[in-house]
């Protein structure tokens, strides 16, 4: 569901003079709006999409300015940490002046435009927009010229042939949108994407005619009437390898939003005290079990999945959280996040209650939730909520890793490739087995060493006996 624009008002000229002075102080509440207020401004603020962000940046404006909103209709798509997200208003109005433009970042609660009640109000919120541009163009030009020194000091640093090396390209402004990150991502209208799903048109593909190049509804539908559109293979490959000719080596690349969230989490997760555990895992049963459903939909992610909430239900100490470092929860829910790569960072959709929910609707869910994170449509609740993570590089041939432990949950496994190995049996003789290294990383504050080796125990029962797990 999309996110409601958080909107403080500002009292017109006209009735500030009628008004006390608290209704200058900028406010949240619609309850402290008083009634004889008959016309306003009301700043629209940066949401906060998640528990973790700190900022957002401006992926699209869907509306323009001057443009008539309704109560509850989509007006700017936001990059959070982890997800665009279409964001509505609160309120009916106009919008009356852009304060963030697209590709602008803003900190949480911070103002991105002003909504105007009525026309009349449009031109005194332009007025406010640009004092207050003004008076941040202020602020900045005052800090760029007492740095002033210190950057000429540095440009005189730079040899004259590494000038040479980094050439400065000129693009069309219309080619790269400000939100697209140097063309690494695609600044496309929500209503567009949904139309090139439908329509199964590539977005990469697609030339933009929207403001500075951002894709809106009628590019998509001109790809999809022309003849070339199922030639989608061999160009995505072209793509892919001019846009790794195009890395510039050697340069500086800041972060993106999402990399950030990420390196944030990386770090907090470094004050806790974990250890690992191993264990090696006969995975027979399970690949026979996979190949006979795997034409219903069934994803082996889904099954390890539900294996592994089989057996925290058995250990729920595994399942546990702390957070303040003097006390653990039990979660009440066994709900498991997978560790997901995309472009540009790393996501974790969450399977609620994977316990309980079957086989076949989990790789549903399973589905979905991964079609969601690679299109960063992710709601909040889909990502942030697990209470034990798995990393599976399995796919990719990898034999064993370690994992690093999420803040706020109390374990992590990580699952390496099932490979054929050479095994002798209880009865001494050698034989051929699938098999696949585990590894758990855990917070040692709650969990211990004992703990792990009986939950990993289950597990592997789980696994090469898995006739529970299409129940």
């Amino acid at each position: 569901m999309a996110h409601l624009l958080n909107t403080s008002f500002i009292p017109s000229s006209s009735t500030l003079r009628r008004a006390s002075p608290s209704l200058q102080v900028r406010g949240h509440q619609r309850s402290r709006v008083p009634a004889r207020i008959d016309a306003k401004i009301r700043e629209i603020f940066m949401p906060a999409l998640s528990s973790t962000m700190t900022e957002g940046k401006i992926v699209s404006w869907v509306r323009s300015e001057g443009d008539k909103l309704s109560k509850g209709e989509s007006v700017v798509v936001v990059e959070s940490d982890k997800a665009d997200m279409d964001v509505e208003t609160f309120y009916d109005g106009y919008l009356a002046a852009i304060m963030v433009e697209e590709g602008g970042v803003a900190p949480v609660g911070s103002a991105i435009a002003l909504l105007a009640e009525s026309e009349a109000e449009i031109a005194e919120a332009k007025s406010k927009a640009a004092s207050n541009s003004s008076s941040s163009s202020s602020s900045s030009s005052s800090a760029a010229t007492a740095v002033a020194e210190p950057e000429k000091v540095v440009d005189n640093l730079v040899p004259t042939a590494a000038v040479k090396v980094a050439p400065v390209v000129s693009m069309p402004v219309a080619s790269m949108h400000p939100a697209s990150e140097g063309g690494k991502r695609i600044v496309a209208s929500p209503y567009a994407k949904k139309l090139a799903k439908e329509l199964k048109v590539e977005l990469g593909r697609v030339v933009g005619s929207g403001p500075m190049g951002r894709i809106v509804a009628k590019d998509v539908e001109a790809a999809a009437a022309t003849a070339d559109v199922a030639t989608v293979g061999p160009v995505s490959a072209e793509v892919g390898k001019s846009a790794a000719a195009a890395i510039d080596l050697g340069s500086v690349v800041p972060f993106t939003t999402m990399q950030a969230a990420v390196s944030r989490n990386m770090v907090e997760s470094l004050s806790v005290p974990t250890f690992r555990v191993g264990y090696t895992i006969t995975t027979d049963a399970l690949d026979s079990l996979y190949k006979k459903i795997k034409s219903k939909g069934v994803t082996m992610t889904a099954l390890l999945a539900k294996a592994t909430a089989l057996a925290l239900v058995k250990h729920p100490v595994v399942n546990s959280s702390c957070r303040d470092g003097k006390s653990f929860t039990y979660n009440s829910s066994i709900n498991i996040a997978v560790a997901v790569a995309i472009d540009g960072g790393l996501i974790t959709p969450v399977l609620p209650d994977a316990d309980k929910v079957d086989i076949y609707s989990l790789s549903r869910k399973w589905k979905e939730l991964v079609d969601k994170a690679r299109a960063k449509q992710l709601q909040p609740h889909e990502y942030n909520s697990g209470t034990f993570t798995l990393s599976n590089l399995g796919m990719f041939g990898v034999d064993r890793f370690d994992a690093i432990l999420p803040p706020g949950t109390g374990a992590i496994m990580a699952v390496g490739a099932s490979q054929p190995t050479v095994v002798a049996s209880k009865d001494r003789r050698i034989g051929m087995k699938n098999q696949m290294q585990v590894n758990v990383t855990a917070d040692h504050r709650v969990i211990y060493g004992a703990d792990l080796a009986s939950f990993l125990q289950t597990l592997a029962k789980i696994i090469e006996d898995p006739k529970d797990l299409t129940f």
